[in-house]
């Protein structure tokens, strides 16, 4: 096995210099660091995480932390923890995913244990429990989510307030005079998650501003009669030309069909915006008009800021809370404009 001694000896430097370069630790000149890159591709060295560990008081791992409950939507979830991984491996770390709800028990375990560098937090209540302990711990730690209250830590999210006045928008510009938002499932719902009550005052301060009519069908059940009721009741309350709003992404498909059903065609009976990706969008039949969650831009921007808190040389963003503009995109599901 290739060892950090191997490579000091074809660059021809110390083994002391190799790990300086590994670590990072001492300023090497850039002559002397290329040396010893170009020997470890050579000798297609992988330094030893435990070794390296020790040596630097680094794990290179980051904790993420992302509850799946029954009924999540772990495809809406993929993009957010695709991308976390490759920020991950672009700067040399590792990912270690933490599914199970072990609530603030397990964020002291992977800190106390000295498992990761660094924790991002994801599914954030709007009065989430873990967040006092999270702020407490060694280890930086960074929320995709907004709650009530973040206890000085980082939080980067879409701006769910925008998403909602751009979907209003959309359907008082096609002449709705009432809007109908199709809720979250009661789990989503009666656990208070952090992006729904955002959106829905984002929609509302919209609906006012525009001066037509809003109501809230809520929650949810994702089964086929919770949806079917949820279509019924929304065009009760609709009117003669409802507009409808689906801020649950799972339930874009389900709505979407429960109103083919009816003999209703979306984008010239009734209009309908979605909030989810645009992948998701542009799978729907038929394409439906969306507001993006931008996940690979979220978790982006997360990555970043969490990597620069563990330099130690940086200084730690100022600013606390930062939100990801989404855009709405017109499709095949929307009246034109009067």
């Amino acid at each position: 096995m290739v060892t950090s001694r191997d490579v000091a000896r074809v660059a021809g430097v110390s083994q002391s210099t190799v790990s300086y370069v590994m670590s990072g630790r001492r300023t090497i000149s850039a002559e002397t660091r290329k040396r010893v890159l170009d020997a470890i591709e050579q000798l297609t060295y992988q330094p030893n995480a435990g070794a390296r560990a020790l040596a630097s008081q680094r794990t290179h791992v980051v904790g993420l932390v992302v509850r799946f409950r029954p009924g999540a939507d772990t495809t809406g979830l993929l993009p957010f923890i695709e991308t976390i991984a490759g920020c991950a491996r672009a700067a040399d770390h590792d990912v270690l995913l933490v599914t199970a709800d072990e609530g603030s028990a397990g964020l002291t375990r992977l800190a106390g244990r000295a498992l990761c560098d660094a924790i991002v937090m994801m599914d954030i209540e709007a009065d989430d429990a873990r967040i006092p302990v999270a702020a407490t711990l060694r280890v930086p730690v960074i929320l995709i989510g907004v709650p009530d209250d973040s206890a000085g830590l980082h939080c980067v999210d879409v701006d769910f307030a925008e998403a909602g006045r751009l979907a209003v928008d959309e359907l008082a510009a096609a002449g709705h005079d009432r809007i109908v938002v199709i809720g979250h499932p009661p789990d989503v719902v009666e656990r208070d998650i952090n992006y729904v009550r955002r959106f829905q005052r984002g929609a509302s301060a919209a609906a006012e501003a525009h001066g037509v009519g809003m109501e809230l069908v809520s929650p949810v059940p994702l089964d086929r009669a919770g949806v079917e009721d949820a279509v019924r009741e929304a065009l009760e309350r609709g009117g003669d030309r409802p507009g409808f709003v689906i801020p649950n992404s799972p339930a874009v498909q389900p709505v979407l069909q429960a109103v083919l059903d009816r003999g209703l065609t979306p984008g010239r009976d009734i209009s309908l915006v979605g909030l989810c990706t645009d992948a998701a969008a542009e799978a729907t039949r038929p394409a439906v008009t969306n507001v993006s969650l931008e996940p690979r831009d979220v978790s982006r921007r997360a990555m970043e800021i969490l990597f620069r808190l563990l330099d130690r040389s940086a200084d730690d963003p100022a600013q606390l809370v930062e939100l990801i503009p989404p855009r709405l995109t017109r499709r095949k599901t929307t009246l034109p404009a009067p």
